[in-house]
């Protein structure tokens, strides 16, 4: 069991930096900023669901960093990074099939 334990400590460890160590500057930190403050916003009301603020943020957001944009869910609109990364692949998928 010992050994399972080391080989996975050093998979870990080869390189790659883990997702909390990257730092992205956002592109325009103001629609990011305006963006989080409508995902609070819209969070209050108890008949918007995460995915439609989520996809509200988006709408400002769209091009910003991966990284950015899935903090900005996780600021704005309250979810999980696990779940702020599944929304952003939604939104990007919906978006891309749109235009």
């Amino acid at each position: 069991m010992t050994a399972q334990v080391e080989v996975s400590a050093q998979a870990n460890s080869v390189g790659q930096p883990s997702e909390t160590t990257r730092s992205e500057k956002p592109v325009n930190a103001a629609a990011v900023k305006k963006a989080v403050a409508t995902g609070k916003e819209m969070s209050k009301q108890a008949d918007v669901t995460k995915a439609e603020v989520a996809r509200k943020m988006f709408e400002t957001i769209s091009g910003e960093p991966r990284e950015v944009i899935i903090q900005a869910f996780v600021d704005g609109a309250g979810l999980t990074p696990k779940g702020a990364q599944t929304y952003f692949y939604n939104c990007k998928r919906k978006a891309k099939k749109t235009s």
